[in-house]
């Protein structure tokens, strides 16, 4: 049923009309807004609806026809998709304040400290914990949340620390009394893409999509916010020009 729908908007090379969009937790608070209005400025009239959900829910709904694309973390592994990349970001350290002149720990090191985590299901904590060369945790020793914005209240709290991807420190990191670094060397690293069904009659529309909403012209200018309750290196994310 759905290939049938997707047939039917994709016939006579019509514009498209209608989007149904996912997008994972620890994306979608941060660029929801200028996905929407640069899909909505490219294609006129567009009737765009967006879900937020995490990994394993978006690619079934994309699988089953519920959405026509999601933008994840890649990549997937599932042959049924086609996958696009759209962007690379490292992952920074979220600290009490009173740790900001501290060195920043090795990978290894937060193991032994209490690193704060997301939920179960969501792909950030399975990537937190990689870089960190974390087996399972024991469920009794860990405290976790269901959205970044929490885990960072819990480190201000002085529950403990944890990462956040860049994208996330012009909001994240207004919230006081804590401190983001970058890590030394070889930063932890995800990257984001965009997928649908490899069968869709709409996977030329979607290849449009997928360089539209290509944000690797974004560069990071790394400076030194400071507020009167925070003082974090702060990234941020400004257009580059040159590579429009």
């Amino acid at each position: 049923v759905a290939e049938l729908e997707e047939l039917a908007r994709a016939s006579d090379n019509q514009p498209l009309v209608n989007l149904r969009l996912g997008v994972i937790p620890t994306v979608a608070p941060y660029i929801f807004s200028k996905i929407a209005k640069d899909l909505t400025m490219h294609f006129s009239g567009l009737n765009l609806k967006m879900r937020e959900a995490i990994t394993s829910k978006l690619i079934a709904a994309v699988i089953d026809g519920e959405l026509d694309a999601a933008i994840l973390a890649l990549p997937t592994s599932e042959p049924r998709l086609r996958e696009g990349e759209l962007f690379r970001e490292n992952f920074l350290l979220v600290r009490p304040k009173t740790d900001a002149n501290k060195p920043v720990p090795k990978p290894e090191m937060l193991r032994e400290m209490r690193l704060l985590l997301l939920e179960e299901g969501h792909c950030f904590r399975d990537q937190a914990m990689n870089f960190c060369k974390m087996g399972s945790p024991n469920t009794q020793d860990i405290m976790d949340g269901n959205s970044l914005t929490t885990l960072v209240q819990m480190v201000a709290a002085g529950f403990g620390v944890t990462l956040i991807p860049e994208m996330a420190v012009e909001f994240e990191g207004r919230i006081p009394n804590i401190s983001i670094a970058k890590f030394d060397k070889i930063p932890p690293q995800r990257k984001i893409g965009m997928v649908w069904r490899r069968n869709s009659p709409l996977k030329d529309k979607y290849y449009e999509i997928n360089i539209l909403t290509d944000y690797k012209h974004f560069i990071r200018k790394n400076e030194i916010l400071s507020t009167p309750d925070n003082d974090i290196i702060y990234s941020e994310w400004c257009l580059n020009k040159d590579d429009i």
